[in-house]
Parts: C-alpha cells; sequence; structure tokens
C-alpha cells in the first residue's frame, strides 16, 4: 500500500460547514491536509475549520456565483500558496414535489448548486492546477440517486446524474495533465440537507433497513471513501463512482429477496 498520508498538501472542500463535508475536511485534516472550509453558511465554514487538527481556512461563498468560486480559490492560495485536492461536494435537495407540480425556478435552484457549482468547481481547479504546474485529485458528491431512479426528487436527480457526466469528461480531461477525478455516490446518511424538505427525512432509518447492510450510513463513512480517493493509494483511478450505501444500488426490486426490505436471513439463507 502507498503511503496515504497528506502532509504538506492542501484541500477544498466546498459544503463544508456540515455533514458529509464536514466529515471530509475533517477526515483530510486529520491525515495532515490543511484544509480550505467553503460554505454559504459562514458560522458553519468557521466552526468546521476551527475545530480542524491542521490549520483550516473558511470561506463564505456560494458555489453557484462564479465569482465567488474564484474567490475562495484565490483566498486559498493567497493564504497557502496551492492547492492539492479538492472535494466539491456541496448540494441542495430540492423538494419533494411531484413532477407536474414543480416549478421551473425549483429546477433551476437545484441545478444552479448541484450542476453549475461543481462545474465552476472543476474548471476553478483545472485552472488552479495549470497555473501551479502540477496535477492533483479531485472528487466530485453525486447520489445514489445519480445511479437510478424514482418518482421523487426529479430535479435532485436530474442534477447528480449530470454530475456524474461532469466527472466523467473531466476525468479523461485531467488525465494526461496529471489530474484524477473521481465521483463518491453516497446512499441514506442522515444529515442536515434534509433539514427543512418536507418529508425527505422521514422514516430514513427505517428505510436504511431495506439495505443490505440493514442501516444507514454516517459523514464519516463517506469521508473515508472521500479521502482514499483523494490520497496516493488511489493513485491508479480515475473517471469513478464508488457507491457507499450499505448495497442499496446493488438490489433488484424484481428478485424475491429484493425490494423493500422483504426477505429475511432466515429466509434467504
Amino acid at each position: 500500500m502507498a503511503n496515504n498520508t497528506m502532509e504538506g498538501k492542501v484541500a477544498v472542500v466546498t459544503g463544508g460547514g456540515s455533514g458529509i463535508g464536514a466529515a471530509s475536511a475533517r477526515r483530510l485534516a486529520a491525515q495532515g491536509a490543511r484544509v480550505v472550509v467553503v460554505d454559504r453558511d459562514g458560522d458553519a465554514a468557521a466552526r468546521t475549520a476551527e475545530s480542524l487538527p491542521t490549520e483550516g481556512l473558511a470561506v463564505t461563498a456560494d458555489v453557484s456565483q462564479e465569482a465567488d468560486v474564484e474567490r475562495y480559490a484565490a483566498t486559498a492560495l493567497d493564504r497557502f500558496g496551492r492547492i492539492d485536492l479538492h472535494h466539491l461536494n456541496a448540494g441542495i435537495l430540492g423538494t419533494l414535489d411531484p413532477l407536474t407540480d414543480l416549478t421551473a425556478a425549483t429546477f433551476d435552484q437545484v441545478m444552479s448548486v448541484n450542476m453549475r457549482g461543481p462545474f465552476l468547481g472543476l474548471r476553478t481547479a483545472f485552472r488552479c492546477y495549470q497555473s501551479q504546474g502540477h496535477g492533483g485529485a479531485i472528487v466530485l458528491t453525486s447520489s445514489i440517486a445519480g445511479l437510478r431512479g424514482s418518482a421523487d426528487l426529479l430535479p435532485y436527480q436530474a442534477s447528480k446524474h449530470g454530475v456524474i457526466g461532469l466527472m466523467h469528461g473531466a476525468a479523461m480531461y485531467g488525465g494526461p495533465r496529471g489530474v484524477r477525478v473521481n465521483a463518491v455516490a453516497p446512499g441514506l446518511i442522515p444529515t442536515g440537507l434534509f433539514t427543512g424538505v418536507a418529508g425527505a427525512g422521514r422514516n430514513m432509518e427505517q428505510r436504511g433497513l431495506t439495505t443490505p447492510l440493514r442501516r444507514v450510513g454516517t459523514p464519516d463513512e463517506i469521508a473515508g471513501v472521500v479521502a482514499f480517493l483523494l490520497g496516493d493509494d488511489a493513485a491508479y483511478i480515475t473517471g469513478e463512482v464508488v457507491s457507499v450505501d450499505g448495497g442499496a444500488a446493488m438490489v433488484s426490486t424484481v428478485s424475491a429477496s429484493g425490494g423493500a426490505g422483504a426477505w429475511r436471513p432466515e429466509e434467504t439463507g
């Protein structure tokens, strides 16, 4: 195994004020990286940055705004002189409204943060690598909603499918330039992302029981995979989507043992 220390490296984590982003910032810092915590909630970003065991820097920014993305990168470079790693994680859920009730404004808002944000983050990351004269690694946060379909959260699903498309294109572009680009696809991870979205968090723990591992996941479990993909142990991995979902994405709803948690170990052997 390679040495997966991140000593001397600088990481940018968007959506780092809470949830998966905060867990990612903590994990990267625990492995030695200095971390730039980006969040539109500046107070949350500051709390995460202050909690890190290495030097942290909080930047208030809206990842859907071009000027804000350029500013967080410039602030990071001004403080640390380099950026090596990016976890482009910031995202919003949208609503559970049925398709016929969805507004174009809701769709545009979700796409602005969840698709435009990663695009701007990728572009800025590549510009930084180009000016620095060295490559690096990038992880985007997609979702198992980007791998499958369901009748709710349509804008969110569309955006997370799109994130995978962005990742594939950026990985192709980045390979010859020494930049690896991958994505992580979390499953049921109870975080603040679901706060304020009516019905989104309802029965999440119960729904987690329908996965093969029979539970929901934690932000720290996602962060561990992000750190692996950003680290040297993943030096020959690019263009991949890693599902971290307790096996949810593989469940077949047309088999006797699949579906909404109908199977029991004693029945399936």
